[in-house]
């Protein structure tokens, strides 16, 4: 057993083994969970670089797995195999999972903007120009609005109204609980109608 300072090497400068800083991390001591980053961040970033390619995703999910290995420490065992092998594992699929969620909500931003060039293909030659005009002026508005929602309220309305899923394949594809996307939907709904209302007259 560590003793309640954790030292990592002895002193003959042996480094405490993978095994013994688990036990700690299993123990919630955050000065294990720094040793941890420092020895295996670097490679855990790589392996999840050859998945998810944009920085900031690849830090956010970095974060992801060392929470995870936070709190399930205590589900590893040497005898699967090394620690490095364990958590590369584990790195790769929040990877994966964050990219095919990247993915879903790409095509659904995608899907949406080519409906609204459909809305305005189709009422182009029966409206006038000013008409035309106020409805783009809506549709940016509209835009507007959403991206002042957090992150997670108005990515659940997209998927909800513009990629027309249902709120258990919100919750499959975002990784929330089912009432946490309920949630979200309910807060996001509320704030884009209050923000709506000093122009309803115009919808």
């Amino acid at each position: 057993m560590l003793n309640p300072t954790l030292q990592y090497s002895t002193a003959t400068g042996a480094t405490v083994s993978d095994e013994a800083l688990m036990e700690a991390i299993t123990e919630h001591r955050p000065e294990a969970l720094n040793e941890f980053y420092s020895r295996h961040g670097g490679r855990l970033k790589s392996v999840i670089g050859n998945v998810v390619h944009e920085e900031g995703d690849a830090d956010d999910v970095l974060q992801d797995i060392l929470l995870q290995i936070w709190h399930e420490a205590d589900h590893y065992s040497p005898k699967a195999g090394k620690l490095l092998g364990w958590v590369a594992t584990l790195a790769r699929r929040r990877a994966i999972d964050r990219l095919r969620r990247k993915q879903a909500y790409c095509r659904a931003k995608e899907r949406y903007q080519e409906h609204l060039n459909e809305q305005l293909g189709a009422a182009e030659g029966s409206h006038s120009f000013a008409e035309d005009v106020s409805r783009s002026d809506l549709r940016h508005f509209l835009d507007r609005r959403l991206n002042l929602l957090p992150k997670h309220q108005r990515e659940a309305l997209e998927l909800a109204f513009l990629a027309g899923m249902s709120h258990r394949e919100i919750a499959s594809v975002t990784r929330a609980p089912l009432g946490t996307v309920k949630t979200r939907l309910e807060l996001g709904l509320q704030k884009l109608t209050q923000s709506l209302r000093p122009i309803r007259h115009k919808i």
